[in-house]
């Protein structure tokens, strides 16, 4: 193993404590769900959920830790949006495709920038259905979510109602915004749990 993997193993395992991990699902059980699901997931999240813990009971997500990978949280389904635009309501019982591309390269404020249902209403759709995997959330319509295809794979996305935007607390051309620097941010209260 590279000193780098090593390193980010041990990051992960200080951060979350034996007693909030929830068993780790092994490499089979990864390569399986990455087969049914058409992607191979990024590779810090995947050796997390393999071989540390699939779901934790504390995290950057506020309501109850990390979810398992490919599960949804329970207000995902019910949530009820401010600034959705679209005039098909948001499904949160679709079953959710990660091997799709997802779709943004860059923030988008719909609740600005939505003006035509033909151009945006499949788009916004997508963003919250299309190629990541939902790590959590802070509060009902604020979901952190790992993408897992497409241009900004390995990146983890906010979405709330009206925007959503990549996670990051460093300049744009120094690296970033995936699972390991936003779990590190969070466990030494750095970039968006940075005490004001």
């Amino acid at each position: 193993m590279d000193d780098a993997i090593s390193g980010a193993i041990a990051l992960l395992r200080e951060a979350f404590p034996v007693e909030v991990r929830r068993g780790p699902l092994g490499w089979e059980a990864i390569q399986a769900w990455e087969r049914r699901h058409g992607v191979t997931l990024p590779e810090r999240y995947r050796t997390f959920v393999a071989e540390i813990a699939n779901g934790t009971d504390l995290g950057p997500p506020d309501e109850g830790g990390l979810l398992p990978v490919g599960e949804k949280p329970d207000s995902w389904a019910v949530w009820e949006a401010d600034c959705w635009m679209s005039p098909e309501p948001f499904d949160g019982t679709t079953a959710r495709v990660p091997g799709q591309p997802f779709p943004l390269e860059e923030e988008w404020q719909w609740e600005y920038d939505y003006y035509d249902h033909t151009l945006h209403s499949s788009l916004l759709h997508q963003i919250y259905q299309h190629g990541s995997v939902l790590l959590g959330s802070d509060r009902p319509g604020e979901y952190w979510t790992l993408v897992v295809t497409g241009p900004q794979r390995g990146r983890v996305w906010w979405l709330r109602d009206g925007c959503a935007a990549p996670y990051a607390d460093s300049p744009p051309d120094q690296p970033g915004g995936d699972f390991l620097h936003w779990v590190r941010d969070w466990h030494t209260g750095q970039g968006w749990w940075r005490a004001e």
